[in-house]
């Protein structure tokens, strides 16, 4: 079980640690991983082309496509050692998975790498560019939007899981559903 709460710096190195580990203690009897990026809500994009690389020896994991075709960006795995070591994967998502978190469980989805448990994921599938304004300043603009390998828009439309496990309920809470990038 690997719990991811953000993207940042040390993400990968992370998963790489943790893998360390389960080869030491289990050896060649890991039988399987559970990936848990619920209310992740994204972060730094290269360690999300990281994390999905350590699980993709070849292909796409994201694309980004903006207003000009000239814009268009393509991240591909580069071939490595697979540090799972090919044992079966599941990602859990949720409402809270977001940006980062939605795009290594779309490549690993539609790479057929993995399967994904939970509900539908937030939707935040824009790319964001900062622009330095005279005097101290700076904007935030949406400047493209992110594809899954298979082409799929992840802005406002999020992650379907592949299977669908809504959060267990003791007893009913009054508590609004996740909202969504949509919303």
């Amino acid at each position: 079980y690997i719990r991811i709460s953000s993207f940042n710096e040390q993400t990968d190195s992370g998963i790489h640690a943790a893998f360390d580990a389960f080869h030491k203690e289990a050896g060649n009897k890991l039988v399987g991983v559970v990936l848990d990026l619920r209310n992740n809500p994204g972060g730094l994009l290269d360690q999300a082309i990281a994390v999905s690389n350590d699980f993709l020896p070849r292909g796409e994991i994201v694309s980004t496509r903006g207003r000009h075709p000239e814009d268009a960006q393509r991240y591909d795995a580069k071939p490595a050692n697979d540090i799972s070591k090919g044992v079966p994967v599941v990602v859990l998502i949720n409402g809270g998975s977001a940006s980062a978190s939605e795009i290594v469980a779309g490549a690993l989805q539609d790479h057929h790498r993995a399967v994904l448990l939970g509900t539908r994921s937030f939707g935040k599938g824009s790319v964001q560019t900062i622009i330095q304004l005279p005097g101290h300043g700076a904007i935030r603009l949406t400047t493209a939007r992110y594809y899954t390998p298979s082409g799929r828009s992840i802005q406002a439309r999020g992650i379907d899981p592949d299977i669908v496990v809504e959060p267990a309920k003791i007893e009913k809470i009054a508590t609004p559903e996740f909202r969504h990038e949509a919303d």
